[in-house]
């Protein structure tokens, strides 16, 4: 049988010049990926500076001690990411509350607080989770015993949650920081996170909550629960994170007991990271700290300030906006949430 070679339906080894052809065609392909992926990067930030609807795009969620929101409010930043909602929440309330009621012992409480399955039960902590304790607080004037305070609180949060009918499924992550004049108290419940940073070294605030760290496995396994690798390990399959607030179907499995540290302040504390797992997941500890340390000394600067305001202020704002940016350039696939308190 004689075969045509001139018949197009029979392939042959490609040659040099299709080689080349090929290359020079993936090579315009790179340029034109990383053109897009700059491209994407600008419209970002355009969308920073924007209000209204592009305002809601990146979602700014500053929220200062009037109940308003304020979006030059320093210490916090939140965008929505790559994500359809935002489901994240934060609180920053400057001297919540007044132990002695003669202002020598004023604290304040700051939030992250990172929902699933929606919004809802995320809103709810930031708008009560401070109100409980502070409620608790008074309740023991005197000597105050963190651990019990943070406990009783996150309960009563958990409570509240579970029984509206409305939250359904959702859940939420919460971690907070208590700050007064002699300690720093840090409670945490999920995979968000605190970090110090102390005499220029990084100090871990609090743990993250994973259904496959060691002890919350057994716990979760004791429980009669199970973690099962789907798109990561999970309880149940369901929840990436073993410890939250609300997730009713998931009790006695997942828990909203609260993993508490306090710290003396000491001369060298110089700020402290709170931050979603949004940010975590593509920036480490140490990282973090080096950038809000260059930050901070005016060496970092995202947007030029084009009001008068406080200088340490806007330092603060600078890096929490900082840090968002750079966990969307790493490309992380959540919303991001920070807040920066400079010590």
């Amino acid at each position: 049988m004689m075969i045509n070679s001139m018949d197009p339906t029979i392939s042959s080894s490609p040659s040099v010049s299709n080689c080349r052809q090929t290359a020079r065609c993936s090579g315009k392909l790179d340029v034109t990926l990383a053109s897009r992926r700059r491209a994407e990067l600008r419209r970002l930030k355009v969308k920073s500076n924007g209000d209204d609807c592009l305002t809601k795009r990146r979602r700014l969620e500053n929220h200062n001690n009037d109940g308003k929101y304020d979006f030059d409010f320093p210490q916090q930043s939140c965008v929505i990411g790559r994500r359809r909602e935002m489901e994240d929440a934060v609180s920053v309330e400057l001297g919540f509350v007044n132990v002695n009621n003669d202002n020598t012992r004023k604290f304040d409480f700051y939030g992250v607080y990172d929902g699933h399955g929606g919004s809802r039960v995320a809103y709810a902590c930031r708008e009560r989770l401070h109100r409980l304790l502070a409620a608790e607080m008074k309740i023991g004037m005197g000597e105050v015993n963190w651990e019990k305070l943070m406990v009783e609180s996150f309960e009563k949060m958990d409570e509240e949650v579970n029984e509206s009918e409305v939250v359904g499924s959702m859940g939420s992550t919460a971690t907070v920081a208590v700050i007064g004049e002699k300690e720093i108290v840090v409670a945490n419940c999920g995979d968000s996170r605190a970090v110090l940073s102390r005499g220029g070294a990084t100090v871990p605030l609090s743990n993250d909550h994973k259904p496959d760290r060691p002890d919350e496995l057994e716990r979760i396994e004791r429980s009669g629960g199970r973690v099962i690798d789907w798109n990561g390990q999970r309880v149940l399959g369901v929840l990436a994170t073993s410890r939250s607030i609300g997730d009713r179907q998931l009790n006695p499995y997942v828990i909203a007991k609260p993993e508490v540290t306090v710290n003396k302040r000491e001369d060298g504390d110089e700020f402290i990271i709170l931050a979603s797992d949004g940010l975590w997941d593509v920036i480490s500890n140490d990282l973090a700290c080096h950038v809000v340390r260059k930050c901070l000394g005016g060496r970092i600067i995202f947007q030029k300030s084009t009001q008068e305001r406080d200088d340490n202020q806007y330092k603060t704002m600078n890096a929490a906006k900082v840090l968002t940016k750079l966990a969307m350039a790493r490309g992380s696939k959540d919303n991001i949430s920070v807040i920066v308190m400079n010590l």
